[in-house]
């Protein structure tokens, strides 16, 4: 590992140094510096004579046999020096440097505050004695430490190298016994440094990060909350930093620029450990300094992450990004639980025809797939009933017949099936599902029967469009995913409550935003609670036109809500409307998507992520359709070609989702975006006067030659908008 090979610095016997120091530390032998080993960077290091450990050895034996009242007390704390240095008194120091060219003062002052923890701590904490040792606060001057960082880019050369000298210092300085906060405060400190933008710094960065990675979970606590604190700007910097980081040492590398990757395999690691602190810290923020897909590294969508996913279920000890969800994508994820229901699928279909085999029955090749026949016009009952008949078959591909069409199934039928399925079940006259027009969503209605398999088939249905890779039109709220993921695998022990997520205000704003709002102001009222909103630990609730009451606790309805127990009222409140009301509804729900959706990938995903994979991108952008385009018996610069893209990019959102559907047999755009539909514009020499044609198996548009734009938006649009139905593909 060649610290300096990147930025030509002027201590080449430094990976030397750290590499031995690392082996050293290994053994468990003991690190001694000889006659040509002196510290890089040490303003005294070549001062100091050799030591042999003979002497060392003898030097401690005399110190431990010197009677008691001569010996120097050895302080637990190390006191910090004080430094008076103010942020005003730098930046003139920085004037003054820029406009004579002498950087003296610079020099001495960041060769000073970087050549120690405690040299650190000296320049940046508030108050140099002072504990800090909360969460709440690090203690360091901010402003201060912002203003030095961001003059540091702007210094001689020299400069930089005597601040990346000192963090070697600092960081090899020999541990024993835990850390300080003080020491929690230099690495606070040390992580921020912008110099780590640079490839030619990445040694000494990996470095501090392998240390941070290797602090006890307290410390991390107190590091979390520390980088919450962080201003937005500086955090997204930071975290961004880190991905770079990462994908630099995925990716080849000039021999030059890093090390060899069998030496320094720890890096990715150790990075990845302190970036999920700065995911904890964003996680823990209200609200989220940053979206969580901005954690997502991009480069690990061209990397096959399948044989980590397996690794991680069998080998707990070793590293996987699979540890880690946050970092990988929606698209990865979609790989691998298509990965994983592919082999389940196989595996499936293997032990049929074992079965058939060893009965020595013939074998049909319909049995390697789940087989759905229905009726258009009994869609919904004959649904249902083949789901309910065939639960043994649905880790199957699924292969779906409309009766009397002459549609061969290659996916399209699949998609137009769930598509019209949806429909029907979520339609309000079916009475399952209650539209709420204020947060334009479906939730489960609260009315009791004795037979919830409806529900449970409507899971399902659900499972099988993730299972089988297809994006449905379903609007529930996040929290419905979130509640799909608790547990995101079915408990053995059937008594184990299913679905019962934490109900927060904020979920019930998602469902029903005026009640939310209501229960808002009740919490900050400032006057008499009780005799002026005159409520009760009772609630009362409509269903199927009958008005039913419920109380919150037992006695509920004896118990006044008041300013001292409202908080609890507002959340045993929450937690009834979101689980207890439609506990049943929702159970049953959850054993029909976790019936097909049996999966560990399943731990992978977080629940607006499970949303995305059963309804698909909520972008509609048709610009990367046409970017990602191919084209059979036309190129891209054939009038009619261009025509038919001039229409479609005019066209209102209505009419694109009309034509994703045409094209594809649904108008969900898949994980990844329209770019990875495969979609293909072919050539068909027929008259103009025929309407265009569409294979939804295949993702393809064929259009007769039209020669003007008007003639082609007519045609499309009268096929566009009747489009209902197949003919033999």
């Amino acid at each position: 590992m060649d610290l300096g090979r990147g930025a030509k610095q002027p201590f080449p016997s430094l990976s030397t140094f750290i590499s031995s120091l690392n082996q050293r530390r290994e053994t468990g032998g003991r690190f001694s510096v000889g006659t040509n080993q002196c510290l890089p960077g040490g303003r005294h290091g070549r001062e100091l004579p050799p030591i042999c450990s003979d002497v060392r050895q003898k030097q401690r034996i005399s110190i431990d046999t010197l009677p008691p009242e001569v010996k120097a007390p050895f302080p637990s704390e190390p006191v910090i020096p004080l430094r008076t240095k103010t942020i005003k008194e730098f930046q003139e120091d920085m004037e003054r440097a820029t406009t004579s060219g002498d950087w003296r003062d610079v020099r001495d002052f960041y060769l000073t505050t970087f050549d120690s923890f405690l040299e650190i701590n000296a320049a940046f904490k508030r108050e140099a004695n002072a504990p800090f040792n909360t969460i709440e606060d690090s203690g360091v001057n901010s402003k201060f430490l912002n203003a030095v960082y961001d003059a540091l880019l702007c210094t001689p050369q020299d400069i930089q190298k005597s601040v990346l000298k000192g963090i070697i210092n600092s960081l090899l300085r020999e541990w024993k016994g835990p850390r300080t906060k003080d020491d929690l405060r230099a690495y606070f400190i040390l992580v921020q440094n912008p110099q780590y933008s640079s490839t030619s710094t990445y040694v000494i960065y990996a470095h501090l990060l392998r240390q941070i990675a290797a602090l006890s979970e307290a410390d991390h606590h107190f590091l979390v909350h520390w980088f919450k604190k962080l201003s937005p700007r500086r955090f997204r910097k930071l975290v961004e930093r880190f991905l770079h980081f990462i994908s630099t040492r995925l990716l080849p590398a000039p021999p030059d620029e890093l090390p060899p990757l069998t030496r320094c395999s720890w890096w990715i690691p150790a990075a990845t450990k302190v970036l999920a602190l700065f995911n904890a810290a964003n996680s823990i923020s209200t609200p989220p300094i940053m979206s969580f897909t901005d954690f997502y590294n991009i480069t690990l969508d061209h990397i096959d992450i399948m044989e980590q996913y397996l690794t991680s279920l069998q080998e707990q000890h070793s590293f996987s990004f699979c540890q880690f969800p946050f970092i990988l994508s929606t698209v990865v994820k979609k790989a691998i639980i298509q990965r994983d229901s592919e082999q389940q699928m196989i595996s499936m279909a293997r032990q049929s025809l074992v079965n058939k085999v060893s009965r020595r029955q013939r074998v049909d090749m319909n049995l390697l797939f789940l087989n759905i026949k229905v009726r258009r016009a009994q869609l919904l009952s004959d649904s249902l009933d083949e789901l309910s008949r065939k639960r043994a078959d649905l880790k199957k591909k699924l292969k779906v017949t409309f009766v009397g069409e002459a549609g061969l199934d290659m996916g399209g039928l699949t998609k137009e099936w769930f598509l019209l399925l949806v429909r029907q079940i979520f339609h309000t006259d079916y009475g399952m599902f209650t539209y709420l027009k204020d947060s334009r969503c479906h939730w489960f209605s609260s009315w009791k029967c004795d037979n919830y398999s409806e529900f449970q088939l409507v899971g399902t249905l659900m499972g099988l469009a993730v299972y089988n890779s297809i994006a449905l039109d379903i609007h529930f709220p996040p929290y419905c995913y979130k509640k799909l993921l608790t547990p995101p695998i079915v408990p053995c022990d059937q008594n184990t409550p299913i679905g019962m997520a934490t109900a927060t205000l904020g979920d019930l704003q998602q469902v029903m935003p005026d009640l939310a709002h209501g229960l808002g102001e009740l919490l900050c009222y400032e006057g008499n609670v009780e005799e002026d909103f005159y409520l009760t630990f009772q609630v009362f609730q409509e269903e199927l036109g009958v008005v039913r009451s419920y109380n919150l606790k037992p006695g509920g309805d004896k118990i006044p809500v008041n300013k001292q127990n409202r908080k609890e009222y507002v959340q045993l409140y929450a937690g009834f409307l979101l689980n207890k009301s439609i506990y049943k509804q929702f159970a049953a729900f959850y054993r029909g998507f976790h019936s097909v959706c049996a999966s560990d990938a399943l731990m992978l995903l977080r629940p607006e992520e499970v949303e995305m994979l059963v309804c698909g991108s909520p972008e509609l952008d048709m610009s990367a359709l046409q970017r990602a385009a191919q084209y059979e018996g036309y190129s891209k610069a054939d009038l009619t070609v261009r025509c038919f893209w001039d229409v479609v990019l005019a066209f209102p959102l209505e009419l694109q989702k009309k034509l994703l559907h045409f094209a594809t047999g649904s108008d969900r755009v898949p994980v990844g975006g329209l770019a990875d539909l495969n979609f293909k514009i072919a050539k068909i020499d027929v008259s103009t006067d025929w309407l265009p044609i569409s294979h939804t198996c295949f993702n393809q548009i064929c259009l007769p030659p039209y020669k003007s734009r008007k003639e082609l938006k007519q045609k499309l649009t009268i096929a566009i908008s009747n489009a209902e139905g197949f003919g033999l593909e």
